[in-house]
């Protein structure tokens, strides 16, 4: 998938010295930054919009370029509301989604009609506005229990890969204020699960949970965390540029196979890193 971050040369070098983000022309490359300490690539967007186009793009991409089925994870929170827009809308060329099957990082125990229901907003941003087949849609079942739902994914997901444990072609994250990705929170049982999913507790809002598990994770082709606003500032920091456990900081226990996570910031996101610093003559976009 282009775009996809090279490997690195190790996960305890120090920071780099800060490099200028200068403004990317419209449609053209953004610029990138390495972070070793996390082992994973950013590039830098100057605005929420240009970031989630550059996520439309990869994930355009990587579905027409595949010969046959593409499987897909899509994530909840307000982050992919304008890439699920694009994908279903602002396509030059039609895609292929009779092939795409589509799954969830997470999904809060409520019904799917329910407004915090995370399938229930994929499915009116995107899912029922492309020619996705029914079979095709590979939900949580939120209104049920957790355990039960949890145990039911786990069976899914070992119906569809014949395999204990998934490997999905394309994984799209985000990450909360708090630094939690899918529904695995800072000090989550279900980080160190060898199990595909695990029913989870948030701190916070709708407490129950079912989440995808890094073990689920590990066989990924391809992981792209899409990031904006700088409520996320700090929580980047942490993740991109700070030392702690993966138990601490759960994106850091999300280590594909296919190579280091890619993350796709805008400048408010990115505000907080040491690594890099945003050239004057950028004058990027603020977050709205």
């Amino acid at each position: 998938m282009s775009g996809t971050p090279a490997k690195t040369s190790g996960t305890g070098a120090p920071p780099a010295e800060p490099r200028p983000a200068t403004a990317p022309p419209p449609n053209g490359p953004l610029p990138a930054a390495e972070f070793p300490a996390a082992g994973a690539r950013a590039l830098l967007a100057p605005d929420p919009g240009r970031a989630a186009a550059e996520v439309a793009r990869l994930v355009a991409e990587a579905v027409a370029g595949a010969d046959s089925r593409f499987t897909l994870v899509i994530s909840g929170g307000r982050g992919p509301r304008p890439l699920f827009r694009m994908l279903a809308e602002e396509q030059p060329v039609p895609l292929p989604w009779e092939r795409v099957h589509v799954f969830w990082a997470d999904e809060r125990c409520v019904p799917p009609d329910h407004p915090e229901s995370n399938a229930g907003r994929a499915r009116d941003l995107l899912l029922d506005r492309v020619t996705l087949p029914a079979g095709n849609v590979h939900r949580i079942h939120g209104e049920d229990p957790p355990e039960r739902a949890a145990a039911a994914y786990r069976a899914e997901l070992a119906r569809f890969f014949r395999a204990e444990l998934p490997a999905f072609d394309l994984v799209l994250l985000g990450l909360g204020a708090d630094g939690h990705t899918c529904s695995l929170f800072p000090g989550s049982r279900a980080i160190e699960s060898p199990r595909a999913a695990e029913a989870a507790v948030a701190p916070e809002g709708v407490r129950d949970r079912v989440t995808l598990t890094p073990a689920a994770l590990r066989g990924a082709a391809a992981v792209v965390f899409l990031v904006t606003g700088g409520d996320k500032a700090p929580a980047v920091v942490r993740a991109l540029e700070g030392e702690g456990t993966p138990s601490e900081l759960p994106s850091r226990a999300v280590r594909p196979a296919g190579g280091e996570p890619l993350w796709v910031l805008d400048r408010d996101a990115a505000s907080g890193l040491r690594g890099v610093r945003w050239s004057p003559r950028a004058a990027p976009g603020r977050s709205r």
